[in-house]
């Protein structure tokens, strides 16, 4: 008589935990462009979920495309200890609506395979910051590398690694250190050194160019599985006759050819500055810019191993000039917080075969920071 009440007490908890669990909450996602956007990354945040749905941890929330249990990344955005989003990823088609569903489940623990993005600061690397997806590679330089008496360099520019490989490969290149050789997977074959690289920034002021030196300073706050984001400080620079701060956040996410850079200048620089975002001119690289898409971009030879693509997308561009070995996009007038993009594609990597390729890449990506996807959450 105990073990059946026991039974059916257990069976009344069970039924009454199952009745009680929140009914599935529906999540429409809108393309409102004319382009496919693959690997599309939903952001859901918290505060609008936690309206809706009973949670205490945001890493229990899950999101459904039919019956098929997304891929999701809880992120502190701003490393106060408490997680302000959720993001995923979907393939969305021009003008496709795609109906999801999200529920409370156990918190999902990403597994080694499901890394698609990556990130990490190397003081074995004279202070890199690296970071990485399924599509490329990057890096930045820091303070150690000023004073490394092999090959001093001051300098912040965005380096490239091509690969051809979707593998996260920043760990083992360098690991190995031999990753200037491309053994089948890629390789550092680009040559950023004094200039913007692939896209670095700087400010521009009664016409020159003013530069930071390398970071001092970094802080990771997420490292994957779909999207690295990470800051670098630097102190105070001079930017024509002003000294300003910077802090730059980097985010880049899987299955994307592009990072996107949050300046933060403390002070906001002075009047009558601009933003400069470059490219480096190496020997053989060509060219093209538009104001009106707010984009610039270059194709160039990377000797024996194919071709290289650098691209930046800078909300508000003015113009385009040429200035210490750089092609510059300038402007908007520099404030406190400003946001661009820069990218790069490998015509060997699999995804951009020609400079043809590489311009329908570049409008996709400008299309999709110019225009947003619509999110509702709930009916």
């Amino acid at each position: 008589m105990i073990r059946t009440l026991c039974f059916l007490s257990l069976v009344a908890a069970m039924t009454l935990q199952q009745t009680s669990m929140p009914a599935p909450l529906p999540v429409t996602v809108v393309n409102p462009t004319a382009v496919d956007r693959p690997a599309e990354t939903i952001t859901l945040s918290s505060a609008a979920l936690k309206q809706q749905l009973p949670f205490t941890d945001l890493r229990t929330v899950h999101v459904y495309s039919g019956t098929t249990d997304l891929l999701t990344q809880a992120i502190d955005n701003d490393d106060d200890g408490s997680l302000d989003e959720l993001v995923f990823q979907v393939d969305l088609g021009a003008k496709e609506t795609k109906h999801l569903t999200v529920g409370l489940g156990e918190r999902r623990i990403p597994r080694k395979e499901d890394f698609r993005a990556y990130g990490r600061f190397n003081r074995e690397r004279r202070d890199d910051f690296a970071w990485e997806n399924d599509r490329v590679a990057y890096r930045m330089y820091g303070a150690a590398l000023e004073t490394w008496k092999q090959e001093p360099l001051t300098s912040s520019a965005v380096d490239v690694w091509v690969k051809s490989t979707p593998r996260l490969i920043i760990n083992d290149w360098y690991m190995i250190d031999d990753y200037h050789r491309n053994t089948g997977e890629g390789a550092d074959l680009y040559s950023a050194g004094k200039t913007r690289g692939c896209g670095g920034s700087g400010l521009w002021r009664d016409g020159r160019l003013y530069t930071s030196p390398n970071f001092r300073n970094t802080r990771a706050l997420a490292q994957g599985p779909i999207r690295v984001v990470f800051e670098l400080m630097y102190e105070a620079w001079d930017a024509g006759g002003a000294r300003v701060s910077e802090v730059k956040r980097v985010t880049l996410d899987a299955g994307r050819h592009f990072s996107r850079f949050d300046l933060a200048f403390t002070p906001a620089p002075p009047p009558g500055t601009v933003l400069a975002t470059g490219i480096r001119n190496n020997a053989g690289s060509a060219s093209r810019a538009s104001t009106e898409a707010s984009t610039l971009r270059t194709w160039e030879p990377l000797k024996e191993n194919g071709s290289l693509g650098c691209a930046v997308i800078v909300p508000g561009m003015a113009e385009v000039r040429e200035a210490d070995g750089n092609y510059l996009a300038l402007g908007p007038a520099a404030g406190a917080v400003m946001t661009y993009y820069a990218g790069s594609a490998w015509d060997r990597g699999g995804q951009v075969k020609s400079v043809d390729d590489w311009d329908t890449l570049i409008a996709r990506e400008a299309a999709r920071v110019g225009t947003p996807v619509t999110l509702t959450i709930g009916k």
